[in-house]
């Protein structure tokens, strides 16, 4: 991603912090929509919002499945700075709906034309397939028998062979 198509996205991202604020919706479930197959929702996001939260999303385990997303942990988002948009604008009061449609489709309109200004071409999935096809070495991917190398091994510590 581009400087610019960066500062573009950034400036989407507090324009529609700004537009939710202004509705003031009201939060009753307090995380339980980052529960996504629980919840009746997939989180869709586009490949400018899945490079944005790959450059600074803590580490996550592989493979991530479509039911929960992996940045919530004890009930908080450790992504909240660069959380997609999905994340931004939905919210389940139900006095804010048609508000969260509004939205929603004029910011999925503003990243296409940024995609088109820029000749990124446009691609939007659920959050687990881009999140699946990163290649981030600090990601553990468990589909395999290799055991992770340690992020941050303690001094005078050897990790024992797994046998």
């Amino acid at each position: 991603m581009t400087d610019e198509v960066r500062r573009e996205l950034l400036r989407v991202f507090a324009a529609v912090d700004d537009a939710v604020a202004a509705a003031r919706p009201r939060c009753d479930a307090s995380g339980r929509c980052c529960h996504f197959t629980e919840y009746g929702h997939t989180l869709f996001i586009s490949h400018f919002e899945a490079e944005l939260l790959l450059q600074s999303a803590p580490p996550y385990l592989k493979p991530v499945s479509r039911d929960d997303c992996p940045f919530q942990i004890g009930g908080l988002c450790t992504a909240r700075e660069v959380r997609p948009l999905g994340c931004r604008i939905y919210f389940c009061d139900p006095a804010y709906e048609a508000r969260m449609v509004e939205i929603t489709e004029r910011v999925i309109a503003r990243l296409k034309r940024i995609a088109e200004k820029h000749d990124t071409g446009w691609r939007y999935a659920p959050l687990h397939v881009f999140l699946n096809e990163a290649e981030r070495p600090q990601d553990v991917d468990t589909n395999t028998m290799t055991p992770p190398a340690p992020v941050h091994p303690r001094p005078g510590r050897v990790p024992l062979p797994v046998v």
